[in-house]
């Protein structure tokens, strides 16, 4: 992608008919765009677009080179180009599997980062203490248990970063063994033997549709050794309350469990981990007209960075690639690949018209008012997290991810939701980019929040961990991007990101539940 940047704007690729505002200019002012001359014909505001050439009714409004609407009027040079002079209209896109696929980059190595090596060896960016709930009827009581291991308690223990409740919505009034049943339980087993799960405890009501014991048997859950209650037997231990005998026996039993838990869980010490074994789940929330420009493309020179280190990282949010999946399709490394994509964006057009409504239901209000006209242009800033490396494989949503490199999995757009299933997946390490201000945590897994403007950087600073709008006044793209490479690195050896200083975190699990609630 070529970027030029100017005193007030963006230029994208000399093909493109737009350009991107990198602050708020008034009306009449000057504007040079691509070595054009502009006057503004109205105020554009920070992260919306001006046309760099007349846009006649029809024809394609082009961003990053690619197709992002369509002229519902004729637009004039300096005009403002938004949700008023631009509709959707369909694609025509040119799948051309592997025609484009990217040799493998120049292997680096020797990087390491301090983190925790499990038995099963498998490498943790944090150490935690899971408490899973099997179903909302069993929250209050596992929210409780984790609240009375206080900050106190876990203080003579100090390589044991907290106790996180798995707490969420749903797990009853689904078909039994359905898809609905086998992806929470995916979900949920994801969470509890995810390498920043030191130890864990099932937590049940009794009657759900979602027994723990279907998830331990299905999902084949071990326990570590933990002395007193399962020396010999690996299973997990499963709290039922209505065998153990209600919410205050369940939680003074959880409690007990968990206090001899806590002297094998701090047994582990951080130790030198080659990068090779992060796993990273990319996700962007809150975007704006600048999130395409700034931290996005900057988080895919990460992602290169670390596949040229033998890592992996993963793009996420189906509906959110809608309109700019031939940019993957051409850089799979299979037809296979490709096509398992492409089946994913049919399955998804088919879910939302089940409903009545369309994949493309987006921008949200907030992205629309950060300068975001239409989901393929919010779709193709998007993909820039990916980097520019081959697609290697595509998973389903929390889905164990086995694949080195640059991969997708199929998640819906909603950031709790998507997250999660990453972190179920195994990701170890999140990275978030944000325009509006998505404030985010997801324990067990550090979540890197990176603003794509200065203005809410600044506003938001003790939310945000990198500000890539610096990107708008000059500074290189691949110059952030080994920025939010080295603190990738940092964070995943301990150093604490702007959300874990909070403690957020705890809210953001949410399984997704594709099927009717019965």
């Amino acid at each position: 992608m070529a970027t030029v940047v100017t005193s007030r704007f963006v230029l994208l690729n000399p093909d493109d008919n737009v350009a991107v505002a990198a602050r708020a200019v008034p009306a009449g002012a000057d504007a040079d765009v691509g070595g054009q001359r502009l006057i503004t014909r109205e105020p554009i505001d920070l992260g919306h677009k001006i046309a760099a050439k007349l846009i006649s009714r029809g024809t394609p409004v082009r961003k990053f080179g690619q197709t992002i609407g369509f002229a519902a009027c004729d637009i004039a040079p300096g005009a403002w180009v938004h949700t008023h002079n631009v509709e959707v209209g369909p694609l025509s896109l040119d799948y051309a599997f592997c025609a484009e696929t990217p040799p493998d980059p120049e292997p680096l190595s020797g990087r390491t980062f301090m983190g925790y090596r499990r038995a099963d060896g498998r490498a943790a960016t944090r150490n935690y203490i899971g408490v899973v709930s099997t179903v909302n009827c069993s929250s209050h009581t596992s929210k409780a248990i984790a609240a009375r291991l206080t900050a106190d308690v876990l203080a003579d223990f100090p390589n044991i970063d907290g106790v996180v409740p798995l707490i969420h919505k749903t797990g009853c009034a689904m078909q039994y063994g359905g898809e609905d049943h086998r992806q929470l339980a995916r979900t949920l087993a994801g969470f509890a033997r995810h390498a920043n799960i030191g130890a864990y405890i099932l937590v049940g009501l009794g009657c759900e549709t979602a027994q723990p014991s279907f998830l331990a048997e299905q999902e084949h859950l071990v326990q570590i050794a933990i002395p007193g209650h399962n020396a010999n037997s690996p299973l997990p231990l499963i709290l039922t309350m209505q065998d153990v005998g209600g919410i205050a026996k369940t939680i003074q039993r959880g409690v007990e469990v968990l206090r001899e838990m806590l002297p094998e869980v701090n047994k582990v010490c951080r130790e030198p981990i080659p990068v090779s074994e992060i796993i990273l789940g990319t996700n962007c929330g809150g975007s704006d007209g600048n999130s395409g420009v700034t931290a996005n493309p900057a988080l895919g020179v990460a992602s290169d960075l670390l596949v040229a280190h033998g890592g992996t990282t993963v793009l996420a949010e189906t509906s959110e690639v809608y309109g700019g999946e031939h940019t993957l399709t051409r850089r799979a490394k299979t037809r296979e690949v490709g096509e398992k994509l492409l089946e994913r964006i049919h399955w998804w057009e088919k879910y939302a018209a089940m409903f009545g409504t369309q994949i493309n239901n987006n921008p949200s209000v907030g992205n629309k008012k950060g300068g975001l006209t239409t989901i393929y242009e919010k779709s193709l800033g998007a993909i820039a997290k990916g980097g520019t490396t081959a697609l290697r494989a595509v998973y389903h949503y929390a889905e164990p991810i086995t694949s080195k490199g640059f991969v997708f999995m199929d998640t819906p757009g909603f950031d709790p939701v998507s997250v999660t299933g990453l972190v179920a997946g195994g990701c170890n390490m999140v990275v978030f980019t944000t325009g509006r201000g998505s404030c985010f945590g997801c324990k067990p897994v550090p979540s890197i929040k990176i603003a794509t403007n200065t203005p809410m950087y600044d506003r938001m600073i003790d939310d945000m961990d990198i500000n890539a709008g610096v990107i708008l006044d000059g500074t290189p793209v691949e110059d952030v991007g080994r920025e939010i490479f080295e603190r990738i690195i940092a964070v995943a050896s301990g150093e604490k990101t702007k959300s874990e200083a909070q403690g957020v975190g705890e809210e953001e699990f949410a399984p997704w539940s594709i099927g009717p609630v019965l």
